[in-house]
């Protein structure tokens, strides 16, 4: 018989997918210059890593709360990241 509890570790896994998405956009464009649409996209790796930490908490397991916090920060960060710099480089 299956796991009956679904995997909680999925949401922050697509959430560090999405950042790694908005990565790879900001670096097509030239990583220094950052990206709006790379930081959105990487931003919105929050959403699903909240929904992880949720998980985490409604089952009482650390490790999904913790990989899901990390997530959510990352995401939060890096998203952040490349939006001042696309705005920065077009300031300067």
């Amino acid at each position: 018989m299956g796991n009956p509890v679904p995997d909680s570790k999925t949401p922050a896994i697509i959430a560090f997918v999405l950042v790694a998405i908005g990565i790879a956009i900001a670096a097509a464009q030239g990583i220094t210059h950052g990206s709006i649409a790379g930081g959105i996209i990487a931003a919105s790796g929050a959403g699903p890593a909240c929904f992880g930490m949720w998980k985490g908490i409604q089952q009482e397991t650390q490790g999904t709360l913790a990989m899901s916090v990390a997530a959510v920060v990352v995401s939060l960060a890096v998203g952040a990241v490349l939006i001042v710099l696309r705005i920065v480089s077009w300031v300067a």
